[in-house]
């Protein structure tokens, strides 16, 4: 038996987590799937995958193997479409994490649009907020909003992200509506968990101002501290495309927004140059080329 046959029904199995449709997209019997994957597990003398009756799951050897195959057989199908000068499909799982926030209506476009495009992609996004670990999770990318992305992986730039100053309308009413970034000292925020400090520098007419706040609310879903800032608890700065509606709708006042400009890059990190499938390169590609995204 062809041992890259049966590394390629394997990964599909994994993908779909199904024998019956794996076995089906490669246009084959399930109980022919089946032996492949079973002569694999006897060529290893391990078990890749639990089956019940209900589900097939990846065994811990059977994770570190898929992420091992496909990145082989990824890199083996652009080889030979460069030889044979044919264009590679797209095709497969994407495992994509992202910031919480980026659960919007822009970017659930941008996701339906690419999926349109490239309908052979399944698209597995991860927007818990955890900052992952790549490789040891076996994610294909992340689109991080950092200034600083980690040197020890591939960052390409995508676009800025405005982040504003907002607090809602009875809030203000309350505490009052600062004139300047000195009258935001002491005043109630609703704090980032992974931002380090309740201090923030402040670009005001060429001077730079650092004011603190006192925090109110730590989290680090963006999500929680934007309805807390809907719901008058304090300041907060979230990303533009998470507020423009609410501040169109009067929910939410833009504050200082002449003198604070508190602006992100948004990144897409990948592990390493020397596996980037197609999927992951169109996936950057179309993020990076999407107006929506600016």
């Amino acid at each position: 038996m062809d041992s890259l046959i049966s590394m390629r029904v394997f990964c599909l199995v994994a993908e779909l987590k199904s024998f019956a449709t794996a076995a089906q997209r490669l246009r084959i019997s399930p109980a022919m799937a089946s032996k492949h994957v079973m002569q694999l597990e006897k060529r290893l003398g391990t078990r890749l995958l639990n089956r019940t009756s209900r589900r097939v799951s990846l065994s811990e050897s059977g994770a570190l193997y898929f992420e091992q195959a496909r990145q082989m057989l990824d890199s083996l199908d652009e080889v030979e479409a460069a030889v044979s000068n044919a264009t590679v499909v797209p095709r497969g799982t994407l495992r994509l994490t992202a910031p919480v926030w980026m659960a919007n209506t822009i970017f659930a476009g941008v996701l339906a649009d690419y999926q349109a495009r490239y309908p052979e992609v399944c698209l597995d996004v991860d927007l818990s907020g955890r900052l992952v670990n790549l490789v040891e999770e076996g994610f294909d990318l992340a689109l991080r909003a950092t200034g600083a992305p980690d040197e020890a992986l591939i960052a390409r730039p995508i676009t800025r992200v405005a982040f504003h100053l907002v607090a809602a309308p009875a809030f203000l009413d309350r505490a009052g509506r600062p004139t300047r970034p000195a009258d935001l000292a002491g005043q109630a925020l609703l704090h980032y968990a992974l931002y380090p400090s309740e201090s923030f520098s402040l670009n005001r007419n060429g001077t730079v101002e650092t004011v603190k706040l006192t925090p109110v609310l730590r989290s680090g879903n963006e999500t929680l501290l934007h309805m807390a800032a809907l719901e008058g608890m304090g300041f907060a700065f979230l990303p533009k495309w998470l507020v423009t509606e609410d501040i169109a709708a009067g929910r939410l006042e833009h504050v200082l927004p002449d003198d604070i400009v508190f602006d992100g890059r948004l990144f897409a990190v990948y592990p390493s140059r020397k596996y980037l499938s197609a999927k992951v390169r169109t996936f950057i590609d179309f993020v990076a080329a999407d107006k929506r995204m600016r």
